[in-house]
């Protein structure tokens, strides 16, 4: 970013137009990272596959537009709702990690400025260390045991600290969020594991 490109963010006021924007398009965005749906349901695989990677595709061309010209679109521009709308579409932009990471790095000034969420900032985090080959730190991304509906993490470093990592940006106790995800992935699979004669995904042991 040039200096009049940060002299302009420094002096910006909230941008409605952009927040606006960027709610239309994580619309899209989120029916896409959905299980699909509606119309969509009966698609094959393969073709549902295209849809999302196009979606995706299309969207961060304009991430990169917006974040050329702003930087990261912290809550000082477009809001809370509209900095969460910016990051998450970023994240769903696995095919380009060099602009994920480009993104976070000036994320994390935006947050170190309480001007961007700092859990937010962990997830990318997690998800840049994975697309680049490294482990990720707070344990955000995760994948499931398919004989079970249980989530567990990705590569992950340093285990046995993740939670006192996770307390530090805001994030709950990692046992709470795998159980989360494993609920969520158990609904959205429901038929298959009642049919396997699972009634609910095993969980985690909480304090």
């Amino acid at each position: 970013m040039s200096k009049k490109q940060e002299e302009e963010k420094s002096n910006a006021e909230y941008d409605k137009v952009l927040a606006n924007e960027l709610l239309r398009m994580m619309e899209v965005d989120q029916i896409s990272a959905s299980v699909p749906s509606g119309k969509y349901k009966e698609l094959p695989l393969e073709e549902w596959k295209k849809i999302k990677d196009s979606v995706f595709r299309t969207h961060e061309k304009r991430l990169q537009q917006i974040f050329k010209n702003i930087g990261f679109a912290g809550y000082d521009l477009v809001g809370e709702e509209g900095s969460r709308n910016f990051f998450l579409m970023v994240q769903h932009s696995d095919h380009n990690p060099v602009f994920q990471n480009r993104v976070l790095e000036k994320m994390k000034i935006e947050v170190d400025k309480s001007n961007a969420s700092s859990s937010s900032y962990g997830l990318l985090v997690d998800r840049v260390n994975l697309n680049t080959g490294k482990a990720q730190i707070y344990g955000t991304q995760v994948t499931y045991n398919m004989n079970t509906g249980q989530a567990y993490p990705k590569k992950m470093e340093d285990s046995v600290n993740v939670n006192e990592r996770r307390i530090s940006i805001g994030l709950e106790p990692i046992e709470d969020y795998l159980n989360d995800m494993s609920e969520m992935h158990f609904e959205m699979n429901k038929e298959k594991y009642l049919n396997m004669g699972i009634t609910e995904p095993y969980s985690y042991k909480t304090e």
